[in-house]
């Protein structure tokens, strides 16, 4: 029996590249992290919600949105996605009904 899919693979037309987190120690008992690219995948993305905040007493906006893309397993809320020049945190990820066909990622964009 098919399941229908929350978004239509014919409209996942954005490249996103998963990138994963590299750790090293910097020498003070701390870590410094980088990220190395992996796997480019396909997907949909969907602004969720656009808010103000201060951050260090300067204003900025946080921006959320929704990124569907084909289900891959391990995907945490350590890796961030990538569409060419865009930054996504990455803040949760989950398979919506449990079929293994659609992975949704909740995002943050970080700004450069």
């Amino acid at each position: 029996m098919k399941t229908k899919s929350s978004v239509p693979i014919g409209a996942r037309s954005r490249r996103f590249v998963l990138e994963m987190p590299l750790e090293r120690p910097d020498g003070f008992g701390g870590v410094i992290r980088s990220y190395a690219p992996g796997p480019q995948m396909w997907g949909a993305i969907e602004m969720l919600s656009g808010t103000d905040r201060v951050r260090a007493d300067r204003p900025e906006q946080a921006l959320t949105h929704r990124i569907t893309l084909r289900y891959r397993d391990g995907v945490t809320g350590a890796m961030r996605l990538t569409a060419g020049l865009r930054r996504f945190a990455i803040r949760a990820a989950a398979d919506p009904d449990g079929s293994r066909r659609d992975l949704v990622c909740l995002v943050e964009e970080l700004k450069a």
